[in-house]
């Protein structure tokens, strides 16, 4: 029989960075039961952001955020939108070229993930923490 759960947390992280989150979904998936469905996971904030990505190496995050850094300069004067700081409309672009929504299949009772790869929260200000939940949806 079909079953649906919603769930909401928040993400405490120490500023900006990618921060693993396979661990704490998976856990969402045990503890519901599921064996066989679906994961949708979504961000309230307004720029942060979720990946996948290869989670066998710390530093692919790490990389993953010197790119950024240099892809959308905080203080670049080609940005007008700064409200709450050089790094605001940097965070916003960063966002916008990820994603806030994430599904993800579930078999067998776990994240239908390949090996070596795991969930990113991307925090790109100085926010510590990050509002969302997740949807898990099957039987």
């Amino acid at each position: 029989m079909l079953r649906q759960t919603l769930h909401e947390w928040v993400i405490k992280t120490c500023g900006r960075g990618f921060y693993e989150l396979t661990a704490e979904v998976s856990a969402l998936v045990r503890k519901s039961n599921l064996k066989t469905g679906l994961v949708t996971l979504h961000l309230q904030h307004t720029s942060a952001s979720l990946l996948i990505q290869e989670n066998a190496d710390p530093e692919v995050r790490r990389d993953l955020e010197r790119f950024f850094a240099r892809l959308a300069t905080d203080g670049d004067p080609l940005f007008r939108h700064t409200m709450e700081g050089d790094d605001d409309m940097p965070a916003h672009v960063r966002a916008a070229l990820t994603a806030v929504n994430l599904s993800i299949p579930v078999s067998g009772g776990n994240l239908a993930l390949a090996s070596g790869r795991g969930l990113s929260v991307g925090t790109p200000d100085a926010t510590a923490f990050a509002p969302g939940g997740g949807a898990l949806a099957g039987e």
